[in-house]
């Protein structure tokens, strides 16, 4: 399951690289030919996605190695450091395209050789829609948080490059002066609301975010099945690239034997790995009404347990 995966983001990643490679070189070429600062930044916008995509390469090939023994939880937050160096770059080129756009309305500048410009963008779009594809297909099947930022990238890559379109058009054909440097500005503003956004899943992981409520409620429902478990208590999650973690003290009859215990553990780490395949669950037997000294008592769930998970 893990290989598969691991190969499905690897795949995800190199696609994206091979698309951003082909695009760098035409956009390079079109904003040179058109001196428009929209096509500069879709331009500078395509660049970032390059080194990007390398540094997703990089994030899923290093989440995907196996535990060592410094790295006993495995290396999955490797995906979110790569996408938080993803917003750090998108972030720089906003700012730089910013400046750029308003340096260029300030001087007047105007574009040239529209039909260039506009051709290239319409390839873009066309690469861009294919890779798209590709990496929801992935996201689907593994969940990759670093390959998924970077589905944002060229997800926004699409606007861009209408953008550009509309901006040459409405430049040269159209006669509004101006209105390119505009766009520009306006495309800064959209990559620095895609950073903003962005960034907060990776901080999630990178701090160890709870799981959101309906996952842990779909979490207590198959706990509630079992019929030795007297409560739950201490529930603790965290997600780290595509593997989930969860930990939790069970009460269970205070009479039973430490094999008889084992065995319903056992019983219940089944039942969950069956509806949670990729989790790694750590599970503690408490005797019934115990709580350890220093644990949350709002986060005990005693007989209730079948109500509080709605069955």
């Amino acid at each position: 399951m893990h290989n598969n995966s691991a190969q499905l983001n690897r795949s995800a990643a190199l696609a994206s690289i091979s698309v951003a490679l082909l695009l760098v070189g035409l956009k390079a070429w079109a904003a040179i030919s058109t001196g428009s600062t929209a096509m500069l930044g879709s331009l500078a916008d395509t660049a970032l996605d390059l080194i990007a995509s390398l540094a997703t390469l990089a994030g899923v090939w290093v989440a995907a190695q196996p535990v060592d023994k410094q790295h006993r939880f495995g290396h999955g937050k490797a995906e979110a450091l790569a996408a938080m160096f993803q917003v750090v770059l998108i972030s720089i080129s906003a700012l730089t395209l910013a400046f750029r756009a308003v340096e260029q309305f300030l001087a007047g500048a105007r574009t040239e050789a529209a039909q260039e410009g506009i051709g290239v963008s319409l390839v873009a779009m066309i690469a861009t829609f294919a890779l798209l594809a590709w990496q929801r297909h992935v996201i689907r099947k593994t969940g990759s948080l670093a390959i998924a930022t970077d589905h944002v990238h060229y997800q926004s890559d699409l606007l861009l490059n209408l953008a550009v379109i509309a901006a040459l058009a409405l430049d040269q054909y159209a006669g509004f002066a101006g209105v390119d440097p505009l766009f520009g500005l306006a495309i800064a503003g959209w990559l620095g609301w895609g950073a903003w956004g962005a960034s907060h899943q990776a901080i999630d992981q990178l701090m160890d975010k709870e799981w959101p409520d309906e996952k842990k409620l779909r979490f207590l429902k198959v706990l509630a099945r079992h019929p030795e478990l007297r409560g739950v208590h201490d529930l603790r999650t965290r997600t780290a690239g595509n593997r989930d973690f969860v930990q939790f003290h069970v009460w269970v009859d205070g009479n039973m034997t430490v094999r008889q215990a084992h065995n319903v553990m056992d019983e219940i780490e089944l039942k969950l790995k069956a509806e949670f395949p990729d989790v790694e669950i750590l599970i503690h037997p408490d005797p019934e009404g115990h709580v350890d000294k220093g644990l949350a008592a709002a986060n005990v769930l005693p007989r209730g347990l079948r109500k509080a998970a709605g069955e």
